[in-house]
This record gives C-alpha cells, sequence and structure tokens, in this order.
C-alpha cells in the first residue's frame, strides 16, 4: 500500500468515528476543535489555554463540575473568577456592572445541550445570561461537550434539549430556589467568524447532561 493510500484510508477510518466526524465538521466552520478521551484530558487541556490570573467567567455547567474545571478555575485563586465577584456583587444596585462585567469576560467556559453531525453547536437558556459572551462578548470562547451530546441534526437537538436536559436543569433550579425554570432561549452556533476564538473540547467519555 502507498503512502497515499494509508493516508487515504487512515483519513477514511477517522471520519467513519462520529466523534472524529464531528470534529472535522467544527473545524470546516472554523472552530478549533481538540478530541479526547476523558474528563480528565478536557480539564488538563482547557487548563493549559488559560493563563494563570487570566479573567475567566463561566455558567453553572455540570459537565464542567464533572470534570473538576469549575472548582478549579473558581476555588484555585490562580484565575480571575468573575462568578465570585458577580455573587459577591448587589443586583439591586450594581446590577449594571454585573450585566457588563459578565457579558464580555475574556475568557468563557461552559458547554452546550446537543451538537449536531453537522457541526452545529446549539445552547439553551431560562435567561440567556450566558449566550451573549458565547456569541460575541468573549474575548475566548472555550466549550466541553461530551460525546452523549451528538445528535443528528437541529430536530434532535431540540429533543434533547426537552426530553433530558430541560428535566435535569428544572430538578435543579427547584432543589435551590423552589421554583420552575424555563426554555426561554436557544443559541445556534454554526460557525466563528474569528479564527481562533472558539475551542470545542470533544470528550469521548460521557460528561455532563
Amino acid at each position: 500500500m502507498t503512502t497515499l493510500e494509508e493516508g487515504l484510508r487512515s483519513e477514511g477510518e477517522a471520519l467513519a468515528d462520529p466523534v472524529e466526524r464531528v470534529a472535522a465538521a467544527l473545524r470546516a466552520h472554523n472552530i478549533e476543535t481538540i478530541v479526547v478521551e476523558t474528563g480528565d484530558e478536557a480539564r488538563a487541556a482547557v487548563l493549559g489555554m488559560i493563563p494563570e490570573g487570566a479573567e475567566v467567567h463561566s455558567g453553572k455547567s455540570k459537565t464542567l463540575e464533572d470534570i473538576g474545571l469549575f472548582s478549579e478555575i473558581v476555588e484555585s485563586g490562580r484565575y480571575d473568577a468573575l462568578r465570585p465577584r458577580m455573587f459577591a456583587m448587589d443586583r439591586q444596585t450594581q446590577g449594571r456592572e454585573i450585566r457588563k462585567m459578565v457579558a464580555a469576560p475574556d475568557f468563557m467556559l461552559g458547554s452546550v445541550a446537543a451538537i449536531t453531525n453537522d457541526g452545529t453547536l446549539v445552547a439553551a437558556s431560562a435567561t440567556g445570561s450566558q449566550l451573549g459572551a458565547y456569541a460575541s462578548g468573549a474575548g475566548k470562547l472555550i466549550l466541553v461537550v461530551g460525546s452523549q451530546k451528538i445528535v443528528p441534526d437541529l430536530d434532535a437537538a431540540l429533543v434533547r434539549i426537552r426530553e433530558e436536559v430541560f428535566p435535569y436543569e428544572n430538578a435543579q433550579v427547584r432543589a435551590r430556589l423552589n421554583v420552575d425554570t424555563a426554555l426561554e432561549k436557544i443559541l445556534l452556533i454554526l460557525g466563528e467568524w474569528q479564527a481562533g476564538r472558539t475551542t470545542v473540547v470533544l470528550v469521548r467519555e460521557t460528561v455532563g447532561v
């Protein structure tokens, strides 16, 4: 077998892998993508992208919690984490400052509810507080996504949100606040205009919901 034939065979085998196929679709849309096996590898990959002392924000994400990234960012003291600062502020008197601070962090970390085979990232939210930073506000966006979130298309993504993600999120909100949440806003990220702004870390093992 020639070198060319080996290369074509290797490429074909990679694209037969659903995770590699999605990774290729994301890269074709100007979204940098790293494929890792485990949550531990995902945490290491993300921390390798963030300089010590950098300004970092994240939403409340089970994915980030599962891999130990949320606690590392918020509790280690190695980063300028916006979430503790936000909760130390008075929403009644400092609402404008809070809104502007979290809308444009230098680094935004999070996940999405689903990712389609053609590389569309689907994020869902009640308030939409993280979606502006996802779409354009953050200097750098890093999303960690478990492979169980890969779905065929947008219809399947909406089903996943309603049947898997929303019930979990509603239970969390009810346990904390004794109220129900709501699915109010959905963001579709089809691609990235600015090269290097958005990175997806695709994790083969199940992380998050």
